[in-house]
């Protein structure tokens, strides 16, 4: 994956908490970043409710949590400065994953004009607070309906190669992204709504939201090297044949039936599915891909999920 030399990087969607310390709570529930991390096949990485939790909703069992108490900003200050040209997307996964953030914002806003509302991502370290309750780096990416923001702790993309054996890449951490604001886009359009919290299974409305969230990264990633900037130029240069290898690599290793088997028990239980097979999110990433047509990622119309 190659990024244009030259062009501004807005770094305005990103804040950068990383470093910040903070009191938990709030409710809501988080959407999880396609089973990616040590909770695996958990899509409610929310570990206090309202009313609910070991320590009673008061967030008091997960410590200090990196958030922003009231009147307060996130320091984008070192971002800034480090990510002045979109050609330090190349060099710095920081700036690329901007300029994977800006690239897949336009591409919602060309897509769906008036009905996509932009939204940040948040960058923390170890531990954050958000509207959906509090969360650990284990979480892995997530989206929180809540407060309409993607999180992401960066040390997770080295994870997902030392722990789940990827191949990694540029183009990788591009697609967990696109995953996750497609997650956002979910919940502007209502689809979430039709998915029972915590229903598990292969043919569950939580495996068809995951599986619709890959085929729309995929949507993405067919338009990428055309989407424009501000500038009338697209941020991304060159998308690779071995970087859609790559993401499908990714894909098939953060199947549940991969996690189960490989990370898990040992034992592969359908009836636990949370984001569909190895085999199911490569296949619906590449429906995306293949057709750059968000239309043809309708999970929920289909008795057929592969």
């Amino acid at each position: 994956m190659r990024y244009r030399e030259g062009g501004r990087l807005d770094t305005s969607s990103v804040q950068d908490r990383r470093g910040r310390g903070g009191m938990s709570g709030g409710r809501g529930i988080a959407v999880g970043g396609g089973g990616l991390g040590i909770v695996g096949l958990l899509i409610v990485v929310v570990l206090q409710l309202a009313g609910g939790g070991g320590d009673g909703g008061t967030g008091a069992g997960l410590g200090g949590l990196a958030g922003l108490g009231q009147g307060e900003q996130a320091d984008n200050s070192a971002l800034e400065q480090a990510c002045d040209d979109s050609g330090d997307a190349n060099t710095s996964v920081d700036c690329a994953v901007v300029a994977d953030i800006d690239s897949v914002q336009d591409y919602w806003t060309a897509t769906l004009g008036a009905d996509y509302r932009p939204t940040d991502t948040v960058f923390f370290s170890g531990q954050v607070q958000t509207s959906c309750g509090g969360a650990t780096s284990g979480s892995g990416p997530f989206y929180c309906p809540a407060d309409e923001l993607v999180y992401i702790d960066l040390t997770f993309f080295d994870q997902l190669q030392s722990q789940f054996g990827a191949e990694g890449g540029l183009f990788v951490n591009a697609y967990v992204i696109a995953h996750e604001y497609a997650h956002h886009v979910q919940n502007l359009l209502g689809t979430n709504r039709q998915v029972t919290p915590g229903e598990a299974g292969p043919t569950s409305g939580t495996v068809r939201l995951e599986l619709q969230a890959d085929c729309f990264a995929g949507a993405w990633a067919n338009h990428a090297e055309t989407v424009p900037d501000e500038s009338g130029a697209p941020l991304i240069a060159e998308i690779s044949q071995d970087d859609i290898d790559r993401a499908l690599d990714a894909a098939g290793r953060i199947g549940d039936d991969f996690i189960q088997e490989n990370l898990g028990s040992g034992t592969v239980d359908q009836d636990a599915f949370t984001h569909g097979s190895s085999e199911q999110r490569q296949q619906w990433f590449m429906t995306g891909y293949e057709t750059g047509d968000p239309s043809r990622c309708d999970t929920f119309a289909t008795d057929d999920l592969g």
